[in-house]
């Protein structure tokens, strides 16, 4: 007895679909990478620029520079790490890590 509507894949069309699953990730994988390092160093980038504006803040509530950025914690900022490193302070001026 033979089934006259037979619908279904084949075990070569799913082989097929797998190669094209593997092949696009081959590709996705490693540019998500890339934008994650990309998106680490911006992010890095804002914290600069947000430290920066506290000990600016700072400044204009204290009538000085502070001495150095621990000053600005709890009030001004929560922590002063980038990636996992302090960030570089020096006659008023803020760094990232290098």
């Amino acid at each position: 007895m033979k089934l006259k509507n037979e619908k279904g894949f084949t075990l070569i069309e799913m082989l097929i679909v797998l190669m094209i699953i593997s092949i696009l990730l081959l590709i996705a994988v490693p540019n998500m990478t890339t934008n994650n390092q990309a998106a680490s160093s911006k992010g890095c980038e804002a914290t600069v620029k947000l430290v920066q504006a506290q000990v600016y803040a700072y400044e204009f509530e204290e009538g000085e520079l502070p001495e150095n950025l621990e000053d600005l914690i709890p009030d001004y900022i929560d922590n002063v790490k980038c990636q996992g490193q302090k960030l570089d302070y020096k006659d008023g001026r803020v760094k990232g890590p290098e």
